[in-house]
């Protein structure tokens, strides 16, 4: 049963009602200082995720290989234009719910793409999706859960109650991670999976960095790692391990 995505869902749909109700009552500074603090969070996984590392050139490689692919394609590119569909959409249905209450200006629209895009389309999300799936595990998503509420409600103080809406296309995404995780976890060896959560572990770590306004990684970009560290990891350990050992 998804329940990190359950959870993590709640405190989306709650932190989007709290903030849109009491948000105009904090302070810059209070939502500032936060931010900086769910950077430090975010590098904490990051790094409980590295340490579990079994074959580091096949996870380096993969790293780097796979934002070299995210990067020539895109891919951070594509992934925001689809935050720009998902919030022309969204901004439709509160249009309509709200009688136009909800117009926003330019900074507005760009900032409902960053929020569209951080809770669907994190590697934080992805990453714990599909350890859930894979193992059952639900520790990480269910600690992006308790970093989550907040955000939400932090956007939630320009926004409005429109970030709750936001969880009905990261349910979606979600479950789609999650079941198809359980599928290709028969065919992968516990050293793949540890490959995996490592790679993942970096792009959180770098994640953090950039929550925390240190270094702008292109997070987006390095989704493609978490597909390709499987069988770079399997064939590292099959084939090219046996032969430099």
């Amino acid at each position: 049963m998804p329940i990190g995505i359950i959870v993590n869902i709640i405190c989306v749909v709650l932190g989007g009602i709290l903030g849109s109700l009491v948000g105009h009552k904090l302070l810059d500074s209070f939502k500032n200082g936060l931010n900086t603090v769910f950077g430090v969070c975010s590098m904490s996984i990051g790094i409980s995720s590295i340490i579990l590392m079994t074959n580091m050139p096949a996870v380096i490689f993969s790293v780097i290989a796979g934002t070299a692919l995210g990067l020539a394609i895109h891919l951070g590119d594509k992934i925001n234009k689809a935050g720009e569909g998902m919030s022309r959409l969204v901004e439709k249905f509160m249009h309509e719910d709200q009688g136009g209450q909800h117009d926003q200006d330019e900074g507005r629209k760009g900032l409902l793409v960053t929020t569209i895009v951080l809770f669907c389309c994190s590697g934080t999300g992805i990453y714990g999706c599909i350890v859930s799936g894979m193992t059952g595990d639900h520790s990480i998503l269910l600690a992006k859960s308790i970093l989550d509420f907040p955000t939400a409600l932090i956007f939630a103080c320009t926004l409005g109650i429109v970030v709750s809406v936001i969880a009905v296309p990261q349910l979606v995404i979600f479950l789609l991670l999650f079941f198809f995780a359980r599928m290709i976890y028969p065919l992968c060896s516990p050293e793949m999976i540890n490959d995996f959560k490592a790679c993942c572990g970096i792009i959180l770590l770098a994640t953090g960095f950039r929550i925390a306004r240190i270094k702008d990684f292109p997070i987006a970009d390095m989704i493609p790692s978490m597909v390709i560290v499987l069988p770079v990891s399997y064939l590292w350990a099959a084939y090219i391990l046996p032969l430099v050992s």
